[in-house]
């Protein structure tokens, strides 16, 4: 058997569960003459996935306690068999298992999470790393990080990037004065600058802000909205709503201060919407010129690529082209592809 740590369906739909669900919707029913089962806490049978993945309830405990203890209990006494972990920090003394890395902000900037939370990431998955056969991530920029903070070494890294998934694309929709921000409620997401700057706007545009806050995340303070009706929070949106609402905004900003891949842009790509992105970390790897970028760290800039791109219908034009092009290059298939590969790899 192969098993896949599935606790990720207990929880609520962000990129690190968008991209542990659409790899697993892609996994064969074996893989080289194994069974893949899919192992989870009693709470994920509430998710309508639990039956599509065949899942198995081990144990009667929740969230790390289920991790640590009942899920690493269960293998033993199967005999360690070769556990997928797509989230989290995985069992951390258990040694074969493939561990999947999205990023390393816990780590770099502790101060945008939760106390509990950084601490226990920052505690916990150097030695979970330690104790991995082998590890995957989602960009080279993550990779190159792992191997300088925590001295991995690089053949026990591969990446595996995200893509957007096929029910975002460009639909008969007309656009709308929308300004779109979709992440979840995150200091590193810089929804506090985005604000700011469109405070600063002289436009007719709407704010729009998609995204739920996370336990994980640290208190944001969300400075005085002088512009209370042109900016809405519009909470967690499913699929189908965000597909909507990417279709409708003549901008997606994604200003972000950290980021390990990013989808959200590639959604927005995907349907006919010019990106205005930062210019750090794993986001030029990710979307090279099919954006505009900006110092995620300036108001002013932010403001000021908002309206270079608003007010130049030929850069939207060719935003829009380039970013058909940049996110047809991702796609979830070759992704599944790439991941079953690795599997196999480690599977001696």
């Amino acid at each position: 058997m192969i098993y896949v740590n599935a606790r990720f369906l207990t929880q609520k739909v962000t990129g690190v569960q968008r991209y542990a669900i659409e790899i697993c919707k892609l996994l064969p029913n074996e893989i080289l003459g194994k069974k893949i089962v899919f192992l989870a806490p009693q709470k994920a049978i509430l998710n309508p996935l639990f039956k599509e993945f065949n899942c198995v309830v081990v144990g009667k405990l929740e969230g790390q306690l289920w991790e640590q203890i009942e899920l690493p209990l269960f293998l033993k006494r199967r005999g360690t068999p070769l556990l997928i972990n797509f989230a989290g920090i995985g069992p951390i003394r258990y040694k074969n298992k493939i561990m999947m890395v999205y990023d390393l902000a816990f780590k770099h900037h502790p101060e945008w999470f939760s106390n509990s939370f950084q601490l226990t990431y920052n505690l916990f998955i150097p030695k979970s790393l330690k104790n991995s056969k082998h590890i995957i991530t989602d960009s080279n920029y993550v990779k190159n990080d792992l191997i300088k903070t925590y001295n991995i070494l690089p053949e026990k890294i591969n990446v595996v990037y995200a893509a957007p998934s096929s029910i975002f694309a460009q639909k008969q929709i007309s656009k709308e004065p929308i300004i779109l921000m979709v992440s979840s409620l995150d200091p590193r997401k810089n929804m506090i600058r985005v604000i700011k700057s469109f405070n600063e706007l002289d436009i007719s545009h709407k704010l729009i802000i998609v995204g739920a806050r996370g336990t994980a995340f640290s208190d944001l303070k969300i400075p005085e909205l002088e512009k209370k009706e042109k900016i809405k929070f519009a909470g967690y949106l499913n699929d189908k709503e965000l597909v909507e609402l990417y279709n409708k905004a003549e901008l997606f900003v994604y200003p972000s201060l950290f980021e390990g891949f990013g989808i959200p842009p590639l959604e927005a790509q995907k349907c006919g919407t010019p990106c205005l992105v930062s210019n750090v970390t794993s986001l030029p790897e990710v979307y090279q010129d099919s954006v505009e970028y900006c110092d995620p760290k300036s108001v002013s800039d932010i403001k000021n690529k908002i309206l270079e791109v608003l007010n130049n219908n030929t850069k939207k034009e060719f935003l829009v082209s380039k970013g058909f092009i940049n996110a047809n290059k991702y796609t979830w298939k070759k992704s599944a592809e790439d991941f079953i590969l690795i599997i196999k790899n480690n599977m001696s």
